[in-house]
């Protein structure tokens, strides 16, 4: 889960701790339970209406828009052409909460997951896929800011069992935390060094540009690798993400319309730029005097005009 735009500077993050205090705490359940009975939305009582927020438009698409696959805007407010789906069990994963129907991604996504699956083969059992995006990308209407571009995928630091997850297990087991509770350390109950080897995996493929985990965790990666640590520039610590990692890939060739990020910082990240992460202020933030006032959701004059016409066709 990615709350808010992804300003990776100290001013930013301050700033976004002192507005969403509750998103701050590194423990949080990113994966509340799915359903066994998913029903549909209600239709829109004006969904021409300019001010009808973009999240609900999106959700109400359950299939992808057909043609060749295009991530268009950016990771945060942008949508997805040509979906494809991750089938919900292969030789190497298992897709979580498919009631939500948001394992779809750009082919490049589709092609990187079984990519990592496959590799990963060495140091891990299996993956198990939470969220990536709706059919057509775009806002969703509960847990992420970003996803909308189709190059998202929440991965669970829970290895794949032994077996092909029956419906209510997908939608009902939970991820295991791996922060300790006071949210300076990895929990050694639960955390294992293959969890860092898995994602130096991930690092490795030339398509990922940032994975995002507690920090906590990239503070424990950090400890434990020695020898080549240019891949650790990609790990980046965020809010939550104590029990799955987020990858992101960068803008495809076959996404012109796409809006990069730009490259993360140099160096591994391990210094005097974890600090911000472990002060008290930011891990028990208190909150502001005056309640800040709600964001007001994107419609759809705040995304590219081809996400306009994509939500809007058939």
């Amino acid at each position: 889960m990615m709350p808010g735009r992804l300003l990776l500077i100290s001013v930013a993050a301050c700033a976004l701790a002192a507005a969403l205090p509750a998103l701050a705490q590194p423990n949080a359940d990113p994966t509340p339970p799915g359903t066994l009975n998913p029903q549909p939305l209600p239709p829109l009582p004006d969904p021409n209406s300019p001010t009808v927020p973009a999240k609900e438009l999106f959700a109400r698409k359950t299939t992808p828009l057909p043609g060749p696959a295009r991530s268009i805007g950016g990771y945060s407010d942008g949508c997805l052409a040509g979906g494809v789906a991750l089938p919900i069990t292969g030789p190497a994963w298992q897709v979580m909460r498919p009631s939500r129907n948001r394992n779809w991604g750009n082919q490049a996504l589709i092609d990187f997951l079984e990519r990592f699956a496959t590799r990963a083969k060495k140091v891990w059992n299996g993956l198990l896929v939470g969220d990536m995006s709706q059919p057509r990308g775009g806002p969703m209407i509960s847990g992420h800011a970003s996803h909308q571009i189709g190059l998202d995928a929440d991965i669970w630091f829970t290895p794949m069992p032994d077996h092909v997850l029956s419906r209510e297990e997908r939608e009902m087991d939970g991820a295991v935390n791996m922060v300790a509770p006071d949210g300076l350390g990895v929990d050694p109950k639960t955390w294992t060094h293959e969890r860092t080897e898995l994602l130096e995996v991930a690092a490795q493929d030339s398509a990922v540009t940032r994975i995002f985990v507690n920090a906590a965790i990239k503070k424990e990666m950090c400890s434990e690798t020695a020898g080549n640590r240019e891949w650790l520039s990609k790990i980046r610590p965020w809010w939550g993400h104590a029990e799955h990692f987020h990858v992101r890939l960068a803008c495809p060739a076959n996404s012109p319309q796409c809006k990069p990020q730009p490259p993360p910082e140099p160096g591994d990240g391990c210094g005097h730029e974890l600090d911000f992460w472990f002060k008290e202020s930011t891990l028990h933030p208190k909150p502001p005097p005056v309640p800040p006032k709600p964001k007001p959701p994107l419609t759809l004059a705040a995304l590219p005009p081809a996400c306009k016409q994509l939500v809007q066709a058939p």
